[in-house]
């Protein structure tokens, strides 16, 4: 499509919320690859001034700008950020940092509130993205065959959530960190239906991410994106062991994922949709696989048994179909090629 054929024209801004996460900072590069400029938001410039230097070098000078949110939850914390933007991708969000529903939960509602809020009080703004999450529809439930689509909502995880303390405990964060996706998103679609703003929203459900980190030097191995990391050595650690007992769910190449978003972002007939960013079923032992076939002369721990699978039926046609039309990729980059994505961080 030619530019002016699409809602946000190449040449314009675009904010991208929690830059220098692993998705975000995927978010920001795509849309700058595609001829957008960005202001990618994070909680304190200082430490992330590397985001500049980094896009800078790749992109040139003045296409990137960093500002600075230290509480999304705060109100009208994005008033400043959005002015003559004409696209939010909303990615920002603390991951897994909280047992306590009545902490965790607002923080995450009331961000993604003001972002819509700001959104609907300036002129320029055509679309907002928010990054929700496969756990806003559903947790990942081994060997069990059921199906997710754009009506599936992850109430169980909610009630688990908000169930009486002690808060503590693995499965009781990820609960927690579930019941904030599901009621922020479900909170985005509400505003848009109470407030009828000017602009269209669409929201991208990923799952697990995996591929490339841009700056392990600055980054890390940040979420996700560190997981791959944990299996080449051997899930190492109370972290490591508790990352271990992590179910198979379905995951997604990370740049994959930032390009659903730029699809959501700028094509006209993408409405009011939720774009499930699922690739493929996967689980640690096709990790190692990978891992093997990749770095035959490297010695991993053995596969883990009775890990089960995930049966899921996911409806990601259209995210699939929106790669394709954005990207001219084939199909979702393969597991393999996400995993030695992934390596090049260490390797």
């Amino acid at each position: 499509m030619s530019s002016d054929d699409l809602v946000i024209p190449k040449g314009s801004l675009v904010v991208v919320t929690g830059a220098n996460g692993f998705i975000g900072s995927h978010v920001v590069d795509q849309l700058l690859q595609h001829g957008y400029n960005v202001r990618g938001t994070v909680r304190n410039v200082a430490k992330n001034s590397w985001l500049n230097d980094y896009f800078s070098a790749k992109y040139g000078p003045g296409r990137f700008s960093l500002a600075e949110v230290p509480d999304m939850s705060h109100e009208g914390a994005f008033d400043e950020v959005v002015k003559g933007a004409a696209g939010i991708a909303h990615v920002a969000t603390p991951v897994r940092q909280f047992h306590d529903p009545n902490i965790a939960v607002p923080m995450v509602v009331n961000g993604t509130l003001n972002v819509l809020a700001s959104a609907a009080a300036e002129p320029s703004m055509r679309r907002v993205v928010i990054t929700s999450s496969s756990t806003a529809a559903a947790s990942p439930q081994p060997n069990k065959v059921f199906t997710m689509d754009e009506k599936t909502w992850n109430e169980t995880a909610v009630k688990a959530a908000w169930a009486p303390p002690p808060y503590e405990g693995l499965q009781r964060r990820l609960d927690v960190y579930s019941a904030t996706k599901t009621q922020a998103e479900q909170a985005a679609w509400k505003f848009m239906e109470d407030k009828k703003p000017d602009f269209v929203l669409n929201t991208v459900l990923p799952n697990v991410n995996m591929g490339t980190i841009l700056s392990p030097e600055n980054q890390g191995y940040p979420s996700s994106g560190g997981w791959v990391k944990a299996v080449w050595d051997g899930f190492p650690g109370e972290e490591g062991e508790k990352l271990k007992y992590n179910p198979p769910q379905y995951y997604v190449n990370v740049q994959d994922d930032a390009l659903v978003h730029v699809a959501a972002l700028i094509y006209p007939d993408v409405q009011n949709e939720r774009l499930f960013a699922f690739a493929h079923p996967y689980s640690w032992n096709d990790i190692l696989d990978a891992l093997r076939r990749l770095y035959p002369q490297q010695k991993f721990i053995d596969d883990i048994p009775n890990i089960g699978e995930d049966k899921s039926k996911v409806a990601n046609q259209r995210a699939e179909e929106l790669l394709k039309r954005v990207s001219g990729l084939p199909a979702w980059t393969s597991l393999e090629q996400s995993v030695h994505d992934a390596t090049k961080a260490w390797v």
